[in-house]
């Protein structure tokens, strides 16, 4: 999955004017601005009324803040893909009580080993 960090750090600020900005579509001589380049700070003008355009460090600052973010939570995908379905947690616990066994809890145990927090 990529992640638009560009956009997602744009968002957070002026969050009292949602909406607040958009990308230049030419250049200052006129020249159209092919769509993959557009998308980047020198481009991103501001369309609403009170809005601000962050300095381009600001935005840089939130990108890394927004990444490190994602990456401090990795064990949590993982984690996600690695546990049984909920069918499956379902009915392990059935058994388990059942049976008197404790399945469904090492079953879990086991994945939060794997994906330990950091």
């Amino acid at each position: 999955m990529k992640i638009d960090y560009l956009q997602k750090a744009l968002h957070t600020f002026n969050t009292n004017t949602p909406n607040w900005y958009g990308w230049r579509k030419h250049d200052d001589n006129g020249n159209k601005i092919p769509n993959e380049q557009r998308m980047c700070w020198e481009h991103t003008i501001v369309i609403k009324e009170g809005a601000v355009k962050p300095t381009k460090q600001q935005l840089e600052n939130k990108i890394e803040e927004l990444k490190a973010e994602y990456n401090s939570t990795q064990y949590q995908r993982d984690r996600a893909k690695a546990y049984p379905s909920i069918q499956e947690q379902l009915d392990l616990q059935y058994w388990d009580k059942v049976n008197g066994t404790d399945n469904w809890k090492q079953a879990i145990n086991a994945v939060k080993a794997q994906y330990p927090k950091n």
